[in-house]
């Protein structure tokens, strides 16, 4: 049994997965191919449209899942980490996405992936006894 905050938790970053997995297939297609590094071999609408498809999946399993969870959690955790590279891009290569047009800005975007690697891993996980 988990804990009405990892509930909750875990309820409002699958959520936020399955929002911004269809922003990137829809309305914020081109701020997130901002995101994309140059070292990505595929191009920046072809990362984009995939991340957004993982997104969506991975915020339905976050909202879903009942038996497998902390797989699904540990699968969110490696896909924040995955995309990292990105953030880091946007921020040395001075790209505006997202309200994010200054370098203080875009620095300080670095400091939320941990912590979304952080709450998927707390809100699938079963509290200690």
């Amino acid at each position: 049994m988990t804990s009405p905050a990892r509930t909750l938790g875990r309820l409002a970053l699958g959520s936020a997965l399955a929002f911004a997995g269809v922003a990137h297939l829809t309305f914020a297609r081109k701020e997130f191919q901002a995101q994309v590094p140059e070292i990505v071999p595929s191009s920046p609408d072809t990362t984009v449209v995939a991340s957004g498809v993982a997104e969506v999946a991975l915020g339905a399993a976050l909202l879903t899942a009942r038996r497998r969870r902390r797989a699904v959690g540990r699968v969110a955790a490696v896909f924040f980490a995955a995309v990292f590279p990105g953030n880091i891009s946007q921020w040395i290569h001075r790209r505006d996405g997202f309200g994010l047009d200054t370098d203080d800005r875009r620095f300080a975007r670095l400091f939320f992936q941990p912590a979304l690697i952080a709450l998927a891993l707390w809100s699938t996980s079963r509290p200690a006894r």
